[in-house]
């Protein structure tokens, strides 16, 4: 059985790496940290794992983390997990890393949109963990930066038809809608619930640090510098991301030859459901699950392409796929731990 560490999983993306992984059929949970609740069960802080997680929170000593796992997934803020992953690499271990710290080629871009990266040397040794994406080289690697929610759910419907130059990269508007988990653990004034309950609102509009993240993207397929425009908005809703991507396309493109180019790249992907026409993408379907749901429509009167996802923000936008990296990363079943049936409600 591989072993598994979760550094910091009293946070909701480490939480719900706990609750996948305590269910995964080759792995043993070994090790779960939580500088604040150290030495607390963790059942008592998540009672919903009463029964299915018996272990206690331990501080997050990098030398008994290391001695006790084989793959560690850290959920930790911006810049802590920098602090930790060169001594995890030089101890042997795997790391998939669900902070921004590692999901950047372009140092320049990182350090803009957060912070310094003291181990930038590393960035280049990073595979950005889209795992429908660029599994293969997931496969390989020792470090992979998880990527973040709103860069998952535009990519992927994305991606494909940029690579087959069905579309203009540079006519994309992304318009994203995420529930309040999406915000993390932390209590603060905008996701209190009396501002959240009956509120449905755009933030951090042309600053939002996703954005370099998906323009990096984007412009590695385009084999052109790219911006976008991208507009998140927080609905209140806890769990669930739905993105609306508007972009034109190239001449004589259609519905058709926009199924035919996504079931070209996904027809061997069991976690994208590409929907039949007429349906489009719903945030209810795809909940606790590590599926992305997507639909689209040419509009006739303006040739532009409507293209939407929903997800799970907390699993395929973070913990899920952090584990379906991990499967691919040591050879398991891509689906291993990630296969439950969705709720129909």
């Amino acid at each position: 059985m591989l072993r598994a560490a979760v550094v910091g999983a009293s946070g909701y993306a480490g939480a719900e790496l706990v609750r996948i992984l305590s269910g995964h059929p080759d792995v043993a949970l070994s090790v779960i940290t939580s500088r604040q609740y150290a030495g607390v069960a963790f059942d008592t802080i998540y009672p919903a794992l009463n029964g299915f997680v018996k272990l206690d929170c331990e501080g997050s000593e990098l030398t008994a983390v290391a001695k006790n796992s084989d793959i560690v997934f850290l959920a930790l803020p911006h810049k802590a997990s920098m602090a930790m992953v060169p001594g995890l690499l030089d101890a042997g271990r795997r790391v998939v890393d669900l902070s921004a710290d590692f999901r950047f080629n372009n140092r320049d871009a990182y350090e803009a949109h957060y912070q310094a990266h003291t181990c930038a040397h590393l960035m280049d040794k990073a595979v950005y963990g889209l795992s429908e994406i660029y599994g293969e080289k997931v496969a390989a690697a020792d470090l992979v930066g998880n990527p973040g929610c709103y860069p998952t759910s535009v990519l992927l419907p994305l991606l494909p038809l940029v690579k087959e130059k069905l579309v203009d990269p540079a006519t994309v508007i992304a318009d994203c809608k995420s529930g309040v988990s999406g915000a993390g653990r932390g209590a603060s004034q905008t996701t209190h619930f009396c501002h959240v309950n009956e509120s449905f609102k755009a933030y951090k509009v042309g600053r939002h640090r996703h954005t370099p993240e998906i323009e990096e993207n984007i412009s590695l397929f385009a084999e052109r510098s790219v911006k976008i425009t991208f507009v998140p908005h927080l609905v209140p809703m806890t769990r669930g991301m739905e993105s609306t991507v508007y972009v034109a396309t190239s001449p004589r493109v259609d519905e058709m030859l926009i199924r035919q180019c996504l079931e070209s790249h996904y027809h061997d992907k069991p976690f994208i459901r590409l929907l039949p026409g007429g349906r489009f993408p719903d945030t209810l379907h795809v909940k606790g699950t590590n599926f992305c749901d997507i639909g689209w429509v040419v509009d006739p009167g303006t040739g532009r392409l409507v293209l939407m996802s929903a997800i799970d923000n907390l699993v395929k936008g973070a913990a899920g796929q952090a584990v379906q990296n991990m499967n691919l990363m040591f050879g398991f079943d891509e689906t291993a731990g990630l296969s439950g049936v969705p709720y129909p409600l």
